[in-house]
């Protein structure tokens, strides 16, 4: 399975947008900006995740995107199957009549087996724990000091 670049960038800019809007919209060229990512591109991006409900937008020029819910309650997985479709490896349109075969062999011992590791991953993984991770690795981790 490869992602494509919708998937790829789509993450990138939920995280972005977690990370700076603090329960204000951001502007999609900011997050552009900082992405090195196409505004253009991220419209198209951000209409898919808007229709899928995890991005709420206001129009106008104090107009911008916000997270449509709390990013603890948002999976990777969501965010890529929004924006991907089904994350499995191979197409299984039909199913497999002949168990004795080589293909419902490599279905139910590689393939199923494949598929179930990605979403075990992108399911476990929510995007609070990305933005959590993004300031632990960058030292921006919440630290209050008291006087």
């Amino acid at each position: 399975m490869r992602l494509s670049t919708k998937g790829r960038y789509g993450l990138r800019a939920m995280i972005d947008l977690a990370i700076n809007s603090k329960g204000e919209q951001v502007a999609l060229y900011s997050i552009a900006e900082r992405q090195n990512i196409s505004v253009s591109y991220l419209e198209q991006v951000f209409a898919i995740l808007r229709k899928s409900g995890l991005v709420n937008s206001i129009k106008g020029a104090q107009g911008g995107y916000m997270v449509a819910d709390d990013p603890s309650n948002i999976t990777v997985g969501t965010i890529l199957r929004a924006l991907e479709g089904n994350l499995s490896v191979v197409e299984e349109s039909e199913e497999l009549e002949d168990t004795r075969s080589v293909e419902y062999c490599l279905r139910i011992n590689v393939w199923d087996k494949i598929n179930e590791s990605i979403n075990n991953v992108v399911d476990s993984m929510t995007l609070e724990d990305l933005v959590e991770e993004y300031k632990r690795m960058n030292g921006k981790d919440n630290l209050m000091f008291y006087i």
